[in-house]
C-alpha cells in the first residue's frame, strides 16, 4: 500500500494494482489506479456496498489498455475511513474533493448503480469537471422503483444466504442460463485478486447507504438538460434492481446521450458484456 497520490507506477492489471489512499480533510480514501497517464482520467464509481474489489477487473484492465483509471473507495466503506455518508449529494463531494486532491481539473466519469447516482450529482454540481460521462444499471433522482431497492434486495440477499450463493448471482443477473454463466464468471473473477484486498462492507456503512439510494429515489427530480456533455447509457434489457426504464429515461432526459441495452441480462448488463461493453466505452471516450 502507498499514500503517494498519482506515484509513477504503472501496473499491467486491476489483479495486481497495489491500493493507494489519498487524505481530504481528516478523511482517508482508497483508491487504485492503473493505465497510461497523460488521457483524461476515467474515475469509477460503483455500487451499493461495493468496495475495490468489486470493480470487474475485465472491465477495468480493459479501459485501462488504453486509459488511465482509478478506481474510488467511497467514505466509509472499504479501506476508506469515516462513516458512510447517507446522502448521494455528501457522496458527490466527496468525489469532487478526491478528485482535486488527486490534482486533476478535468475528468471523465463512469458510474455503476449508486455510482450512476454520484456520477450525475458531480456533474451537476461541478459541470466543468467532467470530459465525458457514462452510466450503467442506474437511474435518475426520483426514478421508477428506485426507493424499492432495498425491498427487492433483501429477500434476494435471505436467498443467496440460504443457498450458500453470492447474492450478486440474483441481484445482477438473470435466471436464464446465460445469465447464471455470466454470473458465475463474474464472480470468479472477483476473487482473482489474492494479495493486498481491501475490506469488506460493515453492516452500518451498507446500511447508511442503502438510506441514500432510498432518499433518492425519493427526491424531486433533477433538472438533466443542464447535463450538456457527451453521455453513454447502458443497462440489460431485465434490470430488477435499477428497473431498465430508468435507463431509457435517462436517455430521453440528457440532450446528447446515447443508450446501449444488452438482451437476456440484468443490473450487471456491463459484466456480462464485458468485452462490447468495453469496446463501447473505449470508443465513447475517444477525442
Amino acid at each position: 500500500m502507498t499514500n503517494a497520490p498519482n506515484a509513477n507506477i504503472s501496473s499491467s492489471s486491476y489483479r495486481d494494482a497495489p491500493t493507494r489512499f489519498v487524505t481530504v480533510g481528516k478523511i482517508r480514501f482508497a483508491y487504485r489506479e492503473l493505465g497510461p497517464r497523460g488521457e483524461t482520467p476515467l474515475v469509477l464509481l460503483n455500487h451499493w456496498g461495493a468496495v475495490l474489489d468489486n470493480f470487474d477487473p475485465r472491465i477495468v484492465d480493459g479501459l485501462a489498455a488504453s486509459r488511465h483509471v482509478i478506481a474510488l473507495d467511497y467514505r466509509g466503506i472499504g479501506l476508506s475511513g469515516g462513516s458512510a455518508p447517507v446522502t448521494v449529494g455528501e457522496m458527490a463531494r466527496d468525489v469532487q474533493a478526491v478528485i482535486a486532491a488527486l490534482g486533476f481539473a478535468k475528468v471523465d466519469l463512469l458510474g455503476f448503480s449508486l455510482g450512476g447516482f454520484v456520477a450525475q450529482d458531480v456533474v451537476l454540481n461541478a459541470p466543468t469537471l467532467v470530459r465525458k460521462l457514462i452510466l450503467t444499471g442506474t437511474g435518475p433522482a426520483g426514478g421508477a422503483g428506485i426507493d424499492r431497492v432495498g425491498a427487492i434486495s433483501w429477500p434476494l440477499i435471505i436467498k443467496g444466504v440460504l443457498s450458500a450463493r453470492d447474492p450478486k448471482t440474483y441481484l445482477f443477473f438473470t435466471g436464464t442460463a446465460h445469465g447464471r454463466r455470466a454470473a458465475k464468471d463474474f464472480l470468479a473473477r472477483l476473487q482473482e485478486r489474492k494479495a493486498d484486498r481491501d475490506k469488506g462492507p460493515s453492516p452500518r456503512a451498507f446500511l447508511r447507504q442503502l438510506a441514500a439510494i432510498k432518499a433518492w429515489g425519493r427526491q424531486v427530480p433533477q433538472d438533466l438538460s443542464r447535463i450538456t456533455i457527451p453521455v453513454l447509457v447502458a443497462n440489460g434489457d431485465n434490470d430488477i434492481m435499477v428497473p431498465t426504464a430508468n435507463s431509457l429515461d435517462l436517455a430521453q432526459r440528457i440532450p446528447n446521450a446515447e443508450l446501449v441495452i444488452y438482451p437476456d441480462a440484468g443490473h450487471g448488463g456491463i459484466f456480462q458484456y464485458h468485452g462490447k461493453f468495453v469496446s463501447k466505452a473505449l470508443a465513447f471516450l475517444a477525442d
